[in-house]
């Protein structure tokens, strides 16, 4: 199950929603986004989502967002730029939600 819809993962892509050549990659992004955020917070995330079942924390929600951005801007395991980590982001957030008695 999808936590983060299409639409709001091509907006934080800046892709134009008439774009649909990468919707079926962006769709394996999401998911590929959510079994990490799962991991990293020892959690299923259905155990986090509300009443229907859908919704997500925000916080949650905008790491799965940075993660389908930093792997569709990064398509390959290795780059040539020098990055740097942004402070108080993804980390920061998951960590609010990591479950440290698993």
């Amino acid at each position: 199950m999808a936590y983060v819809e299409l639409q709001l993962a091509k907006k934080h892509l800046n892709v134009e929603e008439s774009f649909t050549e990468d919707d079926e990659y962006i769709k394996g992004l999401i998911e590929a986004a959510e079994a990490v955020v799962e991991k990293d917070i020892c959690e299923e995330l259905k155990a986090l989502s509300g009443e229907d079942g859908k919704s997500l924390p925000a916080p949650l929600r905008q790491c799965i967002l940075l993660m389908v951005g930093q792997y569709y801007a990064n398509r390959e395991p290795v780059a040539f730029a020098q990055s740097s980590q942004v402070p108080l982001s993804y980390s920061h957030l998951v960590s609010l939600y990591r479950n440290y008695n698993r």
